[in-house]
C-alpha cells in the first residue's frame, strides 16, 4: 500500500489594524499567555495560533490582539517567554517593537507554593516575585524567598 502524501496547508491570519502582536512564542506557551494576560476575559477578536511552522524556530505560537497593549503585560509576556517578540500596531503598521528583558518583579501572575508564607494566610496580599539571578531566570518570592519553580 502507498503512503500517503501529507499536504502542507498554509493558515492565513490578516493583519490587524490597532492592537498587538506576540510572535515567536515558544511552542504550547500561548495557551498559558493568553490565560495569564486575562485575554479570555477582553471583548475584541483574538486569534491564536498554535504549532506554527517557523524559519527562525522550528515551529512557535503566535497570539494577535485588536486592542492596546498594556505596559504592564509586556513584563508578564517576558516572564512567561522572554525570548517572544511584541508588535504594537497602529493604522495597520508596526509602530513600536519593544526589547523584552525578564522584568524585575512579577505581581499577582505566580503563586508562592510555601505553605508557611504570609500570602498563604494574608490572601490580601498581593503574590510578589523578585527576580534575584537574571542569568538563569530564577525569581523568589518577596516575603519568604522561596525559589519559584515553573514544573
Amino acid at each position: 500500500m502507498a503512503e500517503k502524501e501529507r499536504t502542507q496547508y498554509k493558515l492565513h491570519v490578516g493583519k490587524i489594524e490597532e492592537g498587538f502582536v506576540i510572535d515567536h512564542i515558544n511552542p504550547g506557551n500561548g495557551m498559558r499567555i493568553y490565560h495569564d494576560l486575562g485575554l479570555n476575559k477582553l471583548d475584541c477578536a483574538v486569534a491564536i495560533i498554535t504549532n506554527a511552522l517557523s524559519m527562525k524556530m522550528g515551529r512557535k505560537d503566535m497570539i494577535k490582539v485588536e486592542t492596546p497593549l498594556r505596559k504592564y503585560d509586556l513584563d508578564i509576556i517576558a516572564f512567561l517567554d522572554h525570548t517572544a517578540t511584541v508588535d504594537i500596531i497602529q493604522n495597520g503598521e508596526i509602530i513600536e517593537r519593544p526589547r523584552m528583558e525578564l522584568p524585575k518583579e512579577i505581581k499577582n501572575v505566580i503563586s508562592c507554593k510555601n505553605p508557611r508564607c504570609i500570602t498563604s494566610t494574608e490572601r490580601e496580599l498581593d503574590q510578589i516575585f523578585v527576580l534575584t539571578d537574571a542569568k538563569t531566570g530564577t525569581y523568589r518570592c518577596k516575603f519568604c524567598e522561596t525559589k519559584y519553580d515553573p514544573s
